[in-house]
């Protein structure tokens, strides 16, 4: 019986790339996989069959002479006239479906063709940073100690001794990974001897054991920018963590808390103080002095007749903007303040003022007749 034309076999025309060979592979080899079709026999036929027309197919070389000789270019022995060996007998695609399997799960099995992999990249790190309400508002520079991983300074962070570069691994010769046939799959696992890096080390840095890195306290320094909140992130590049044998170094974040403040209670940009008045300022007017957050002082006209909890507001005495902009506004709430600890004459000056000052509230006036109301209502 005559061979099918392997382009007939893949379903594709004759000038058919490289990309729409292995589309069309790709499809004939799920299609008819024995696994999906309970080992039929005329399936596993066209299985194979689909194999061998792709192992000449995909490879340029094999292609050419197809495309010139036909079937014939492989025929008469383990050598046709182009000296390819034949893809037919038995049908020893096993390398043709695993180009495509590891197409379709390299990733997922945890790898790529190519080299070993990569110096592994140091962690980052994470350092909390309290600072007051004042350097919040002025901005400073901190300076803070970090324990971490740094480069070995006896081997340059190769892990050697005497800082001699890493051998590649004879196992897996710099792969990093290790192929093993299994049926048709050929099946990819990290390499057991250098652990994927593909290189080792024969004479490990007696100072960091091989790591490449070992552990120090550093000091560093922080600019900390006027404006910054509790939660704001400041990234450091490279100050983390050191990589693994020459790895690239982490970063180092700093997340900044900004602590209560004894005096001025925070909202984004604004700030609000509470300030306590006599109950004599504030039912004749006058003057308080307000203390600001860059240590200034200003002074605020109180009006006659104020209540508690009456706000007035500083224009630009806030914090500053992070990254810019108008700075935010300073208000001041009046807390009116009740004496206490009266003397005799003044409890009777203050009874006194009491019966003359019947009609001069009228907030308790307006109140007072909306309860009378009200009883009213509930006796109807």
């Amino acid at each position: 019986m005559s061979k099918r034309d392997f382009y007939d076999v893949l379903g594709v025309a004759k000038g058919a790339s490289d990309a729409e060979l292995k589309k069309a592979y790709r499809k004939k080899a799920m299609e008819l996989h024995p696994d999906r079709n309970n080992g039929k026999p005329e399936t596993e036929a066209q299985f194979k069959e689909v194999n061998e027309a792709y192992d000449v197919l995909k490879d340029a070389n094999k292609k050419a002479a197809y495309d010139r000789f036909g079937h014939a270019a492989f025929e008469g022995g383990s050598n046709g006239p182009q000296g390819f060996h034949r893809a037919g007998g038995n049908g020893d695609f096993s390398s043709a479906f695993s180009d495509v399997f590891e197409d379709l799960f390299g990733d997922f099995m945890g790898g790529h063709r190519g080299g070993g992999q990569r110096a592994a990249r140091g962690s980052d790190l994470r350092y909390n940073l309290r600072i007051s309400l004042e350097d919040a508002f002025a901005g400073r520079q901190k300076t803070i100690s970090v324990q971490s991983s740094v480069a070995c300074d006896k081997c340059n962070g190769t892990g050697a001794e005497g800082g001699a570069e890493p051998s590649n691994c004879p196992t897996c010769s710099g792969m990093g990974k290790v192929r093993a046939q299994q049926g048709f799959f050929t099946v990819e696992r990290t390499c057991p001897t250098c652990s994927g890096r593909g290189q080792i080390i024969k004479n490990p840095c007696g100072s960091c054991a091989g790591a490449g890195r070992k552990q120090k306290e550093r000091s560093l320094s922080v600019n900390v920018p006027a404006g910054v909140e509790t939660g704001t992130r400041i990234r450091l590049a490279g100050e983390g963590e050191a990589g693994l044998r020459g790895g690239p170094t982490g970063d180092l974040y700093i997340f900044i808390e900004v602590q209560d403040h004894p005096i001025f209670d925070r909202e984004n940009q604004n700030l609000f103080c509470r300030i306590p008045v006599s109950i004599g300022t504030a039912t004749l007017g006058g003057e308080i002095e307000a203390p600001t957050i860059d240590g200034g002082r200003s002074r605020v006209k109180v009006p006659a007749g104020s209540q508690t909890g009456k706000q007035m507001r500083l224009r630009g005495k806030g914090m500053p903007t992070l990254r810019g902009g108008p700075a935010g506004d300073l208000y001041i709430e009046l807390a009116i303040e009740t004496p206490v600890n009266l003397t005799a004459r003044q409890k009777e000056l203050l009874r006194e003022f009491e019966d003359l000052g019947k009609d001069n509230n009228p907030e308790s006036s307006n109140f007072f007749h909306k309860v009378k109301t009200f009883w009213d209502g509930m006796k109807g």
